[in-house]
C-alpha cells in the first residue's frame, strides 16, 4: 500500500513518519517550497521527541519521502491524508480553504480509485463538502472515478505524538463503505496487534468526537482553575482537592492541574470552532462559552498576583493574595501597578507546555505581553522556545537568556510559566542571591511553598495559599 499525506505541519509529519516506520511507503506532500527542502536534507521544522531520528530512518529506507507535487504521485497513491491547516477565520469558524483545495487538486487529476481521509480537524459536514468538491471536478471533467471520503481524527499530544501515534488507546475512523472500512483497517493493523481497536462509525460522527474529546479537556481544564481560585478565596488547597476528586473511578485524575489556562494549537481553536458550529446550526454553547472565558482570564493570574504582592509593599500591608480578575482593593491595585512600573522580572517557560516549541495560544505571550505594557523589563529562559518565542514576540522586546540563572540576574521576581524538567530543583540559594527580590509566582504550582519560604522567598501558586 502507498499513501499520501497533504500538509507536513504537526500532523501531517508525525503520521506520515510513523506510517513509514511501519513498512507502509508514504510520500508527503506540502506546497511549501522551503520546508519540503529542508525535510529532504533532514531538517526538521518542528520539535518533537523522536521525530527526527524516525524521519531520517525512513528516508534512508526509502519509504518516506517529501514533493511538493501531488499531481505527480497520484497515479500510484491508495488512500491519501489531507492534513493541511483548518485555521480559525476571523468569526472563529475554522478555515477549510486548504482543505477544500485537497479536494479540487484531487478531483481534476485523479485516473483511478482512491480513498481521501481527512486527517485535519474539521467541523461536522466537512467531508460531505469534500465528497462534493471532488465530484464537482470529476463532472466537469466528464468522467466517473470510484472513490471514497474517511475521517481520521488525530488525538495526538505534542510532546509525546511519536508515542501516541505508535501505541494508540484508539483509532477513530469514519467510513461510508465496506471497501473504506477494509483499507483503513488494513493500514491501522500493525499499530494494533496487541489490542486491535479501530472505532468505526458514521463520518459526522467521527469529525464530532475530535472536537468533543477536546471540548471536554479543555472544559476539564478551565473547570479545575476556576476551582482553584475559589480555593484561594475559601482557604483550601487545590492540590488536595485534585487528590480527592481524582481518585473517584468516575471522574479520574487527568486534566485536573491547576494553572495557567490550556494553550497550543488544538484546545483554543476547536473550542471556538465547535461553538461556531453550534451557532451556525441555531445552538448555544453555553459551558463552552464559559471555559472559553475562564482560560482567557486564567492567563493574566500571575499579573494580578504580582500587582497585589508589589502594592502590598507599597502600603506595608500584610498580603492576602488571591486569584482576583479585577481590583476589588483600588488602593492595593493603584499601588501595584505604580509599584511594578520598571520591575525586572524573570520568565522561566515560554512554551505553552513542556516538551515541545509551540508558542500558539501560549499563556506567556498574554502575560509577558502585560507585563511590558505595564512598564516592566522581561529576562526569558525557555530550553526550547526561545526561537520560536523571538518570532512572535520580537528579538528585542524582551531578553532571553542562556539558562535559568542567567534569566534570574538582578530580578525582581520570577514566574514559572512551563513545568520543563530542568525547572524541578534548582539551586536556589543561588538564586536567591542572584535575585534582587526573592519572590517566586509558580504558574504550574510545581514547588512546595514551605520549602522555598525556609530558603527566604516569598512563594505564591495557584489555589493553594
Amino acid at each position: 500500500m502507498k499513501i499520501a499525506i497533504v500538509g507536513t505541519g504537526y500532523v501531517g509529519l508525525v503520521s506520515g513518519a510513523c506510517f513509514a516506520e511501519n513498512g507502509t511507503n508514504v510520500v508527503c506532500v506540502d506546497v511549501n517550497v522551503k520546508k519540503i527542502e529542508d525535510l529532504q536534507k533532514g531538517i526538521i521544522p518542528i520539535y518533537e521527541p523522536g521525530l527526527e531520528e524516525m524521519v531520517f530512518r525512513n528516508q534512508t529506507a526509502g519509504r518516506l519521502t517529501f514533493t511538493t507535487d501531488l499531481v505527480s504521485v497520484l497515479d500510484d497513491i491508495d488512500v491519501i491524508f489531507s492534513a493541511v491547516g483548518t485555521p480559525p477565520d476571523e468569526d472563529g469558524s475554522a478555515d477549510l480553504k486548504y482543505v477544500l483545495e485537497v479536494a479540487r487538486t484531487i478531483g481534476r487529476h485523479m485516473k483511478k480509485y482512491v480513498m481521501v481521509v481527512t486527517k485535519s480537524t474539521v467541523p461536522v459536514g466537512t467531508a460531505k463538502l469534500v465528497r462534493k468538491t471532488i465530484q464537482k471536478e470529476l463532472d466537469d471533467r466528464g468522467v466517473s472515478i470510484e472513490f471514497d471520503i474517511a475521517s481520521n481524527p488525530e488525538f495526538l499530544k505534542e510532546g509525546a505524538a511519536v508515542k501516541d501515534f505508535m501505541s494508540p488507546d484508539r483509532v477513530v475512523v469514519g467510513v461510508e463503505s465496506e471497501r473504506a472500512r477494509k483499507l483503513m483497517s488494513k493500514l491501522y493493523r500493525p499499530f494494533m496487534l496487541n489490542n486491535f481497536r479501530v472505532i468505526f462509525m458514521d463520518v459526522p460522527s467521527a469529525e464530532m468526537t475530535k472536537y468533543a474529546a477536546n471540548a471536554m479537556l479543555a472544559t476539564r481544564i478551565s473547570f479545575m482553575n476556576d476551582i482553584a481560585n475559589l480555593c484561594e478565596i475559601v482557604g483550601a488547597d487545590v492540590n488536595m482537592v485534585r487528590s480527592g476528586i481524582g481518585t473517584d473511578t468516575r471522574i479520574g485524575g487527568k486534566f485536573l492541574y491547576a494553572g495557567l489556562g490550556y494553550g497550543g494549537s488544538c484546545f483554543p481553536k476547536d473550542v471556538k470552532a465547535l461553538i461556531k458550529t453550534a451557532q451556525k446550526s441555531g445552538y448555544q454553547m453555553r459551558i463552552l462559552e464559559a471555559v472559553e472565558a475562564v482560560n482567557e482570564s486564567q492567563k493574566l493570574v500571575l499579573y494580578h498576583k504580582s500587582i497585589q504582592y508589589f502594592g502590598s509593599l507599597v502600603l506595608n500591608r500584610k498580603l492576602e493574595i488571591t486569584t482576583s480578575l479585577d481590583s476589588q482593593d483600588k488602593a492595593l491595585y493603584e499601588a501595584g501597578e505604580k509599584a511594578i512600573q520598571g520591575k525586572t522580572i524573570a520568565i522561566w517557560g515560554l512554551s505553552f507546555k513542556p516538551e515541545t516549541d509551540d508558542m500558539r495560544e501560549a499563556p506567556s505571550i498574554v502575560l509577558i505581553q502585560k507585563l511590558v505594557e505595564a512598564g516592566c523589563k522581561i529576562r526569558a529562559y525557555d530550553p526550547i522556545a526561545m526561537p520560536e518565542a523571538k518570532r512572535r514576540l520580537g528579538e528585542d522586546s524582551i531578553e532571553y537568556c542562556k539558562d535559568i540563572y542567567d534569566a534570574v540576574l538582578g530580578t525582581d521576581a520570577l514566574m514559572l510559566l512551563t513545568e520543563w524538567k530542568e525547572f524541578r530543583l534548582p539551586s536556589w540559594l543561588v538564586i536567591k542571591k542572584l535575585m534582587n527580590v526573592p519572590v517566586i509566582f509558580d504558574g504550574r504550582n510545581i514547588y512546595e511553598k514551605h520549602e522555598l519560604n525556609e530558603l527566604g522567598f516569598d512563594y505564591h501558586c495557584i489555589g493553594r495559599e
